[in-house]
Order: C-alpha cells, then structure tokens, then sequence
C-alpha cells in the first residue's frame, strides 16, 4: 500500500506538534511558591532578593557599596522568557530605599526571533541618583530602554565596577547562571507597581 508524499508529510507535521507541545508541558518554569500571594509571597521574594544580591555583590566586586550608595535598587530575581517565534519574558522582584522593601513591581517585556526554549536570569537596577528613582517612581509604567536612558552596567579593568556606571543615573545588570552578562542591552520592558 503506497503513502502520497502530501500524508507523509501531514504525518510528520502532526507528530512534531505533538511532540512539542508535550515538551512544553513539561518545561514548566512555575513553583508552587511563585503562585502563592500574600505574605508567603512576601517573604518568598524577600528570600529571592536577598539571594540575587548577594550573588551580584560576589560576582561584581564594588557592587555592594554602588548599592549602598544609591537612591534604590530595583531586583527582578528570575526574569523568564523564551518562545519560537514571538517571545516574551516576565518577572516579579521588589524596589529597596535604604535597605528596605518600599514596593513590588513586574516586568513583561516581548521580542521576535527564533529563541526556541527557555531562560531565567536576574535584572538589577541601581538607581543613582534621587532624580533618577523619583522619575520611576511618577511613572505609569517604567520602560528601562525607553524611558530612563539606562545604562549596563560595566566592570572595569581592576575587576571592579567601572566609574561611568556609578556617574549614570540607573545602571542595570544582567545575571544567568553563569555569572554577569557583560555588555547585556538593557530590554525595553515595562515595570509596572504590582500587590503581592
């Protein structure tokens, strides 16, 4: 019994769809944790935050006074994005003045491309200057490439980070599991103030 080349190939497109979305389901990036709100979601974020600078802090020497220095820092500690064609990645973190926790925001942010699978890296915003955290502060959806003129962050021929990020009003930085992305653009996401 012979098979049109037309079935054949309507067999092998069937079975690649299959196949992919069955992959998909099991490349799941939500915890049990990341759905829960309140203060668990709280606390959950407070821990992720913690983590994120520290690794920044051992992975750019200079980082943690940059930080302690700034107006605010706003950590995004697990940005995930990734698609086949139409991409988009998304991420919760929190914005800290002076130690201290004074809100919670998302990022969303989508791309075009072939980005088959996915990934998870961590996004820091140094807010240096005053100006600079009170104008993100007004706005209705913050857009770090758009908006803010931000700057990535750079580390300097002694390791450390390099002086023109500590004179640019917001310096970003971009971890995965590597380490520090260098030369990492800046995505032209929105932040948004979100309730957790």
């Amino acid at each position: 019994m012979s098979t049109s080349p037309f079935r054949t190939l309507g067999l092998a497109v069937a079975l690649g769809l299959g196949l992919s979305s069955v992959a998909l389901v099991g490349c799941t990036t939500t915890t049990p944790q990341s759905e829960a709100s309140g203060p668990t979601a709280r606390a959950a974020m407070e821990r992720d935050v913690d983590s994120t600078l520290t690794r920044l802090y051992t992975t750019v020497p200079g980082s943690r006074e940059m930080v302690q220095r700034s107006a605010a820092v706003l950590v995004f500690p697990s940005v995930v994005g990734g698609s086949f064609v139409v991409g988009a990645q998304h991420g919760k973190g929190a914005l800290r003045e002076g130690g201290r926790t004074s809100g919670y925001y998302s990022t969303t942010a989508g791309s075009l491309g072939l980005q088959a699978g996915g990934q998870s890296k961590a996004i820091i915003y140094v807010f240096n200057t005053r100006t600079a955290l009170n104008k993100f502060k007004a706005s209705e959806g913050w857009s770090a490439g758009a908006d803010a003129g931000v700057a990535v962050g750079k580390v300097g021929a002694n390791g450390s980070v390099d002086t023109q990020t500590i004179q640019q009003p917001v310096a970003s930085f971009t971890l995965t599991n590597v380490g520090l992305e260098a030369g990492a653009a800046v995505e032209a996401g929105k932040v948004t103030k979100i309730t957790l």
